[in-house]
C-alpha cells in the first residue's frame, strides 16, 4: 500500500478475528517502532512483545478494569510495550513516534490497530516493579504506550479533516 493511501485509510480498530500474526508480521511492526527518529538520535525505546494468551494481559486487566465488558487490548493477537528511558526527558515524545511509525506499518501490512494508554497507571503504578519483570523492561526504563495489533474484525470509516480550521499558514 502507497504511503499516502495508509495514512488515508487508517483507523484505530478495536476488533479482531482469532488469526495469529506471523513473525515476519511481529518483526516488521516491531522493527517500524525502532526505525523512528528519537531526539538526539538516543534510540532508546524498547519494545516487549505479549501475545493474546499470556497471563500478563489478564493481571493489567484485573488491575485495571477487572468488570469491564471489553478487555483493554480488544482481544489483538499480540500487544506491543514500549518503554524507554526515565532519564531522558524526550522519552515519551520518542514512544509516541514510535507506535505511530507501529500503527502505519499494521496498515500497510494489512492488518489493524489500536494505541494503548489506559494501562500507564496499572503498569507504572504501586505495582511497577512487578510488571517491569513481567513484561521485560530493562531497569531504569519505564513502560510508555502500547499497541494492539491483528486482523481486523470490522471495518471503521477513517475520521475526516477540517484542514481550514485545524491548520493555520503564516
Amino acid at each position: 500500500m502507497e504511503f499516502f493511501d495508509v495514512l488515508e485509510n487508517r483507523s484505530s480498530i478495536r476488533k479482531y478475528t482469532e488469526e495469529p500474526l506471523t513473525e515476519k508480521e511481529i518483526y516488521c511492526i516491531a522493527a517500524a517502532g525502532l526505525k523512528a527518529p528519537t531526539a538526539t538520535n538516543k534510540q532508546e525505546i524498547r519494545i516487549t512483545v505479549v501475545k493474546k494468551d499470556d497471563p500478563v494481559q489478564e493481571k493489567i486487566q484485573k488491575d485495571l478494569n477487572p468488570e469491564a465488558q471489553v478487555n483493554f487490548y480488544y482481544d489483538a493477537p499480540v500487544t506491543f510495550y514500549l518503554s524507554a528511558a526515565d532519564d531522558f526527558g524526550w522519552s515519551d515524545v520518542d514512544a509516541g513516534i514510535a507506535v505511530e511509525n507501529m500503527h502505519l506499518a499494521a496498515k500497510a501490512l494489512g492488518l489493524g490497530s489500536v494505541i494503548l494508554g489506559c494501562m500507564k497507571k496499572v503498569v507504572n503504578g504501586k505495582k511497577k516493579e512487578e510488571y517491569d519483570k513481567l513484561l521485560c523492561i530493562p531497569e531504569g526504563y519505564s513502560y510508555r504506550i502500547a499497541i494492539a495489533v491483528g486482523h481486523a474484525d470490522t471495518e471503521k470509516v477513517p475520521h475526516n479533516i477540517d484542514y481550514d480550521r485545524d491548520v493555520t499558514v503564516k
